[in-house]
């Protein structure tokens, strides 16, 4: 069942909606009880089949944080969380990776092992990580609440379960516990439609509009692309896969603040970053902050010296990427970021040592220009199929394929034409009108999320998330936050009424299949 879809909108949401605050009259249990009840039908619409396997991770991990949590700090409780996580990941391990380890071994010493044909249970990766994180946190002693309709309402609670954000327990638990709610309140209401409106408009009016400017690129047997067409497909997938997400992120913090909780900000205007660092501090917050916690802190981080934490950014983007999808496209696209997060640190030390510093405002347009440019290359390797696939559409950015323009806008360049054409460029793969069709779409996409106000930042007086220090430093801004008033709640219903009459097809979120 998707967020753009009839089903959800008309059906379940309103269902769902009025059921938790009629229950919930009878008390915080009652109505926990019925949001989780609600958020597991949610995921059995998708596969009922895998329901026992995600009650099983849930009775298992919280009687396991339970036993961790009673032994914190202690030899026991460390063997326990050591046990419990290998678990954690190797259930993740064989349905999202078996197949590509037979495929890989397969490969590399020349076997015929037969693939499994796994069929991948949505949202494994995400409530594997958020139960990975409760059980962290009940070995560090940070567990206080342990209420068995809590723990199954924090992992399945529908507006996260299968696309994130990766969810902390201490954020969480004390909010399903707040009586007031479980109370019809009309500001949550306001505010949650207004955002998932935002959302909605776009991923179904531009994210879902990019998208047929992107396959054409990427498809597997596609023709060498010029370096126009390469440009062209891989900035309509960089857009693509921002406005869904953030379409997305927008979303689910919408439709949790309907019930009263505020999901942690996931994602804030990454492509306005001047850096690297800055681009994951952005881009799928949470996850960024899981790495950061559980993997990159416990490698040593930048504790050992400098070649230590280059080693330990390298392996931490690496199993990133690999977070994202069985695939050699996905390991590259992750040491890709990985070895530009090094060159970032080892330039920064280098500024630092012999005081280069740019007038402030060219640096940082240099650097949003760079770091976008970085990040545009590595998404085709995110995108694309496999390596060749990915290597053919990177040599028509870097122009190895010829330089192109469509015949019908050459036609109007008169003499012109004659001239470039000596200069070695040639024919465009495509008709004029998708050219024009495509990099339109691409320049509105651009518009929009470098220079408009982000979806936090219009409604940053109503605190729409958790831990968001930009948005809060924006609501004292008066000439970058829009004052939410009956003009934005008209707004809002305008974007709800275009979204609504754009779901013809209701398409999945790009971030589903991770």
């Amino acid at each position: 069942m998707l967020f753009n879809s009839y089903a959800f909108l008309f059906v379940y949401l309103p269902v769902t909606l009025a059921g938790f605050f009629w229950v919930g009259r009878w008390g915080k249990g009652s109505g926990a009880a019925w949001l989780a009840a609600c958020s597991l039908f949610f995921y059995a619409w998708w596969d009922y089949r895998y329901l026992a396997l995600l009650l099983g991770s849930i009775c298992a991990n919280y009687l396991a944080g339970g036993y961790i949590a009673r032994n914190a700090n202690s030899p026991k409780g460390k063997r326990a969380l050591i046990g419990a996580v290998a678990i954690n990941l190797a259930l993740l391990a064989y349905y999202k990776y078996a197949d590509f380890f037979l495929t890989s071994a397969n490969a590399l010493i020349g076997t015929e092992w037969p693939l499994l044909g796994i069929l991948l249970p949505i949202g494994i990766s995400f409530f594997t990580f958020t139960q990975i994180a409760f059980l962290a946190d009940a070995y560090a002693g940070k567990v206080n609440e342990c209420r068995f309709i809590y723990y199954v309402l924090f992992v399945t609670y529908f507006p996260h379960l299968i696309a994130g954000p990766v969810l902390h327990h201490r954020e969480m638990m004390p909010q399903f516990d707040e009586d007031r709610n479980y109370r019809l309140n009309p500001s949550n209401i306001a505010v949650g439609l207004t955002i998932f409106a935002i959302g909605l408009a776009k991923k179904v009016l531009i994210a879902d509009n990019l998208a047929g400017y992107v396959s054409p690129l990427f498809a597997p047997q596609a023709a060498d692309p010029s370096l126009l067409a390469a440009w062209g497909g891989a900035l309509a997938y960089t857009f693509q896969l921002y406005f869904d997400f953030s379409g997305y992120s927008d979303m689910a913090i919408g439709l949790s603040r309907l019930f009263g909780v505020r999901l942690p900000l996931n994602f804030a205007s990454p492509y306005k970053a001047h850096n690297i660092s800055e681009f994951w501090r952005r881009w799928h917050m949470t996850l960024s902050r899981f790495l950061r916690d559980y993997l990159y802190i416990p490698l040593g981080g930048n504790r050992h010296g400098p070649l230590r934490r280059h080693f330990n950014l390298l392996a931490t983007m690496v199993l990133g990427g690999l977070w994202h999808g069985a695939g050699l496209n996905f390991v590259v696209w992750g040491a890709l970021h990985g070895i530009f997060l090094v060159i970032n640190h080892a330039w920064q030390e280098v500024c630092g040592r012999f005081s280069l510093h740019l007038p402030r405002g060219l640096a940082r347009l240099l650097g949003v220009a760079l770091t976008f440019i970085c990040v545009v290359f590595a998404w085709v390797y995110f995108r694309a199929p496999d390596i060749a696939s990915a290597h053919r559409v990177v040599f028509g950015m870097l122009g190895l394929h010829g330089v192109a323009l469509p015949e019908s806008i050459a036609s109007r360049l008169g003499g012109l034409w004659p001239i470039l054409q000596s200069l070695g460029v040639g024919s465009f793969l495509g008709g004029g009108s998708v050219f024009i069709e495509t990099w339109s779409w691409v320049v509105l996409g651009a518009l929009v999320a470098f220079f408009c106000p982000n979806t936090q930042e219009i409604m940053a007086r109503h605190e729409p998330a958790l831990g968001d220090k930009a948005t809060r430093s924006a609501a004292s801004m008066p000439g970058l936050v829009w004052q939410f008033d009956r003009r934005h709640a008209a707004m809002a219903g305008f974007l709800f009424a275009v979204g609504i009459l754009a779901l013809s097809r209701p398409t999945e979120f790009l971030y589903f299949q991770f």
